[in-house]
């Protein structure tokens, strides 16, 4: 994966990436769950349903992957300009 920024706005999105992010890493589930002393299974479910688990589990989960977290405000359209008729 390359060093762009990802947007998240839902938990399948960051289900998506966080997979990707792990195979990017050249690391399998059952890799992934020893470096972070949980099961293989604690890895699938979270990879299948990130919104169940808990923001600390997350981020140990991006550190291992050597990802970090950054907030911003969300980008709006500008609403088109009114014509006048």
């Amino acid at each position: 994966m390359t060093a762009d920024n990802f947007v998240v706005r839902t938990p399948q999105q960051l289900s998506t990436l966080m997979r990707a992010f792990r195979k990017s890493a050249g690391l399998s589930q059952a890799e992934l769950a020893t470096r972070l002393g949980v099961s293989r299974q604690a890895i699938s479910a979270l990879e299948r349903e990130p919104q169940s688990a808990t923001f600390d589990r997350l981020m140990k989960v991006w550190a291992v992957l050597g990802l970090e977290v950054s907030l911003h405000p969300a980008v709006r359209k500008a609403a088109p300009p009114e014509q006048e008729w």
